[in-house]
């Protein structure tokens, strides 16, 4: 019995060791697509797992001034419209609020009910007026259509499960000048980032081109914004990019 008990405690440590570790595990090989997403190709390459929505230190990372860098690099003006995809505990979507003021309005979404929650209690506690939360899937933002001047995806794309479905259904969320706002980490593939050049060939096998691309220290990674090319192409038409 004694026995039992030290590998359930050992087993128990290391699951718990994994969790700790970071989002550089992988999602399962065994995941079972949506099917909503089998017209679309799956991608070539491992995808890291969600492990927490909870981020470093907030003021940590104001003081590196990491979301007005990024927010001054999107161009974000006061009165637009934005979406924070993978919004988690809200690090953005409350700066983001600040920064398109009153007029502004920002859509923060994410896949897990339980940040959503979390997020919707600081919200209310901050009287956060210009914000609204709602639900997404792996392979479909929901999004409402023709209503966004910026998406912000910061840090968060590496862990699509469905990119190419993900940035298809986006598309129609950007009205005429809008522009997808990519913040990630130049890492291995799998792990908590992914090489610049295989982001924009997987936008780009969507039919988005690339506005801007700048590696930045003091955002921890790089910064790419993307904007709608001349089609989105159909999804039987979408060339997979290669990761080796």
């Amino acid at each position: 019995m004694r026995g039992g008990r030290a590998l359930l405690a050992a087993v128990a440590a290391a699951l718990a060791a994994s969790v700790l570790a970071g989002c550089d595990g992988l999602a399962p090989a065994t995941t079972k697509r949506p099917e909503s997403a089998l017209a679309f190709p799956a991608p070539d390459r491992p995808v890291a797992a969600v492990v927490s929505n909870e981020f470093s230190n907030e003021d940590a990372r104001d003081e590196r001034g990491e979301a007005q860098v990024v927010m001054d690099l999107a161009r974000l003006r006061p009165g637009m419209t934005v979406a924070d995809l993978g919004a988690g505990e809200g690090y953005y979507t409350v700066r983001l609020a600040e920064r398109v003021g009153a007029e502004g309005r920002v859509l923060a979404q994410d896949i897990s009910r339980e940040a959503l929650d979390r997020l919707g209690r600081r919200v209310e506690r901050e009287r956060l007026e210009n914000i609204s939360i709602k639900l997404g899937d792996a392979d479909n933002p929901q999004l409402p259509p023709d209503s966004f001047d910026r998406i912000f995806m910061v840090h968060m794309y590496h862990e699509v499960t469905e990119p190419y479905a993900f940035l298809w259904n986006m598309w129609p969320a950007l009205n005429a000048d809008g522009q997808i706002v990519v913040v990630e980490s130049e890492s291995r593939v799998g792990s908590h980032g992914l090489p610049h050049t295989l982001l924009f060939c997987e936008f780009e096998a969507v039919g988005y081109v690339l506005v801007e691309y700048t590696e930045r220290p003091d955002i921890k990674g790089y910064f790419a914004r993307f904007q709608k090319g001349k089609a989105r192409r159909s999804p039987e038409a979408i060339e997979v990019c290669s990761a080796s």
